[in-house]
């Protein structure tokens, strides 16, 4: 394989998850397909959630991550949409897990496209980012979870560099350009 070309997306699946043979073939850019059995795999993205939660002094509240990929770095609260739940749901269960803070109301802001390295693939996820807002109780919150700790960042004095994950510096940006002004009036 030409070293410049990316890998199939799942070039590590080498055998087919229904009849378990190794006849298990790229069939198209995004799946494979089992010459014995016909059985086709699509790779789609899986869905992730992320919370811009601000507090009355226009603070973002950030999070340290825990684990890899990027241990140790800030990040957003934030994570997988679990099967059967919405989105909405999905990001008010993951600051609940994270910070200890019920989320109250909801808004969809933007999504990105990113690959979450883990457990030694590359998954392909389309985060998406909400603006949260929160039952304000500073005696509530607590970090757990995925998060080590977390702690408030005036909104303008944020640096994107500090975030490990890509989609997540991109959303920073972002928010800071399209929200700055607007939380400085507050």
């Amino acid at each position: 394989m030409n070293t410049n070309q990316k890998k199939h997306p799942l070039e590590p699946f080498r055998y087919c998850p229904r009849c378990g043979s190794s006849h298990f073939v790229e069939h198209s850019g995004k799946s494979k397909q089992c010459a014995a059995c016909g059985f086709e795999l699509f790779m789609n993205t899986s869905a992730s959630t992320a919370a811009f939660i601000v507090n009355g002094k226009g603070e973002l509240l950030v999070v340290r991550r825990k684990a890899d990929p990027a241990r140790g770095t800030l990040d957003l609260p934030g994570g997988f949409i679990d099967i059967g739940e919405s989105a909405e749901a999905g990001v008010a269960r993951e600051v609940m897990e994270e910070t200890g803070l019920r989320v109250t109301a909801v808004r969809f802001l933007f999504s990105l496209p990113n690959v979450y390295p883990y457990s030694g693939l590359d998954v392909h996820t389309t985060d998406l980012f909400f603006r949260c807002e929160v039952e304000e109780t500073e005696h509530s919150l607590h970090f757990a979870d995925d998060a080590e700790e977390g702690f408030w960042i005036p909104v303008q004095a944020l640096d994107a560099s500090q975030f490990g994950l890509h989609s997540i510096r991109q959303a920073i940006t972002r928010f800071q350009q399209e929200n700055g002004s607007e939380i400085l009036k507050k």
